[in-house]
């Protein structure tokens, strides 16, 4: 089975920089290969990643569902191979994007069709890294079930702990499998809040570490360069792979 990590917070945390920092741990530490999987339907954990993609998986499920699939072609054949169209390939790890949410009507066969090819893709790779929307919707969802770490990241701001509570909680109330939940705080100019730190604590959430404000993070952003590129020596890089070798086995 896969090592499986998932990652959730409210949207502005870093999510998916962090996301990004995490695929350039497990390359650098030869734990490959991983599959990267964007499960926002604002996908953009390609471009903290430096890829182009040119499908996603709700298209397949939208085409095979309009009965768009050529003739001859089963929708076994059809699913698989927009399966493989949808997988980008890099140096140690292969994205995937999920896409957009699904539209009205029934989706029932098509759903049935993408988890089992998802199932057998992910066979494939002993570590799955998976980016997910902001907020909770995909835990209510159930998008994110069965992973080894549910990661939560959060900023110092009170509602960025307050969401990283709720995650926490709901995760919890629908059993979604996770065998570890931990909190990582980003983006911190001083340190943790005492008051934040009692929540925390209250909330029995386990800390795994706290990455500070970067102004280097910033400028990759806007200059639109791949976070994975930032120098190993960076302060933000070294404090996301210390927290890494803790909760990665």
């Amino acid at each position: 089975m896969p090592f499986s990590i998932a990652l959730a917070g409210k949207g502005g945390t870093g999510k998916t920089t962090l996301a990004g920092l995490l695929i350039k741990y497990l390359v650098k530490t030869e734990k490959t290969p991983i599959l990267a999987v964007d499960a926002d339907s604002n996908a953009n954990f390609n471009e903290v990643l430096g890829l182009e993609f040119t499908d996603t998986l709700g298209n397949a499920r939208e085409e095979m569902k309009k009965g768009i699939v050529p003739g001859g072609m089963t929708k076994d054949i059809f699913m698989s191979m927009k399966l493989e169209q949808a997988v980008v390939e890099s140096a140690g790890y292969d994205l995937i994007v999920m896409g957009q949410p699904e539209g009205q009507g029934c989706y029932c066969a098509a759903n049935t069709l993408l988890t089992g090819f998802l199932e057998r893709l992910t066979g494939n790779y002993p570590y799955i890294v998976m980016d997910n929307e902001a907020g909770m919707e995909h835990i209510s969802r159930l998008t994110t079930s069965n992973v080894d770490v549910l990661l939560i990241v959060s900023d110092t701001s009170r509602r960025g702990i307050q969401a990283a509570v709720r995650i926490n909680r709901l995760a919890k109330d629908l059993n979604i499998g996770a065998a570890r939940s931990c909190l990582v705080i980003n983006q911190s100019k001083d340190g943790i809040p005492e008051a934040f730190l009692n929540v925390i604590k209250d909330e029995g959430l386990e800390l795994a570490g706290m990455i500070p404000m970067d102004d280097m993070v910033y400028d990759y952003d806007l200059n639109g360069q791949p976070t994975v590129e930032m120098p190993d020596d960076n302060k933000s890089v070294k404090a996301a792979f210390e927290i890494f070798e803790k909760i990665i086995k």
